[in-house]
């Protein structure tokens, strides 16, 4: 079995990924890129032609490789947990036995911790926008927006006029695993995207049937890098020394809320996180806020 019947096979274990699974296109795009690499590895350093002659060896010396490649922990890890799907599909539905992969162990990785803007830095990011300005209106609005209610920049970007209902106060659309949402939008975010809408908005569309929220110069959807560069170079007029992303306003967003003192299980609801372990990262950071909690409540804790 020669490369492109190998990739005959990972075409189908794509196609499960999008029919069977539901997955998004980026996160099938990461199973593709990761798995085109392994298989090239197992056709040109262990001649394989097979899937069948895999071997548990074959995948710990890929695995060695990428260290010795100064590849970070987490993009190893990524890259084994493709490998590990793909010999399972390949188990179940190709009678690839036995599964050379199952019990291979993940690396350990050591929990990050986000890097946040502090309130003052939101407030200094969003003091550098011009009213006045077609362009500023609509950077304030996204920003307003992905602060406000703590969207994936993926979503931020994909949203349509009618999916947000100013007058009632909330936005609905597609999140992650294509679950729909409905989350809550503050009082600021609500005020910058009317005037957005009213002032801006109808100069950007230069297609006037578009139900596009926000557009680029071009007249089309605004893109993740279009945004990323409206971010960066506004962080960098109010001189905030930080690494800079569309993310960091949604671990903002989260801190905020936790150091405010609300209810983890509902920012996670919030987030759209499936399972609040992945929202209890934001903790970390609030250690203090939370140890003020317990020293207040804590019956064991009061003088």
């Amino acid at each position: 079995m020669k490369l492109g019947l190998l990739n005959y096979t990972l075409d189908d274990f794509l196609n499960y990924l999008l029919i069977e699974r539901g997955l998004t296109k980026n996160t099938i795009e990461s199973y593709k890129v990761d798995l085109t690499q392994y298989l090239n590895y197992l056709v040109n350093e262990c001649e394989v032609d097979d899937l069948k002659q895999v071997k548990r060896d074959y995948i710990i010396q890929f695995i060695t490789r990428l260290y010795d490649q100064n590849l970070k922990p987490k993009s190893i890890a990524r890259k084994l947990s493709s490998i590990k799907s793909f010999h399972k599909y390949l188990y179940i539905n190709f009678d690839v036995k036995p599964n050379v992969a199952v019990n291979i162990e993940q690396p350990k990785l050591e929990k990050s911790l986000p890097v946040v803007f502090s309130v003052e830095e939101v407030d200094q990011l969003l003091n550098t926008l011009d009213s006045n300005s077609t362009y500023d209106l609509r950077n304030k609005a996204m920003i307003e927006l992905l602060y406000s209610t703590g969207l994936r920049v993926s979503e931020l970007i994909n949203l349509n006029l009618n999916d947000v209902h100013l007058d009632l106060g909330f936005v609905n659309f597609t999140g992650k695993g294509d679950k729909e949402r409905i989350v809550p939008i503050g009082e600021l975010a609500i005020e910058s995207l009317e005037d957005y809408i009213q002032f801006s908005r109808p100069k950007l569309n230069l297609n006037n049937n578009s139900t596009t929220l926000f557009f680029g110069k071009n007249g089309t959807r605004i893109t993740r890098q279009g945004f990323w560069k409206i971010l960066k170079k506004q962080a960098r007029i109010a001189e905030i020394n930080k690494k800079i992303s569309p993310h960091k306003l949604r671990h903002s967003f989260a801190t905020h809320l936790l150091q405010n003192g609300v209810d983890i299980r509902f920012v996670q609801e919030l987030l759209g996180h499936s399972d609040v372990s992945t929202t209890q990262i934001y903790t970390h950071i609030n250690k203090k806020r939370l140890n003020e909690i317990l020293n207040q409540y804590h019956p064991r804790s009061q003088k």
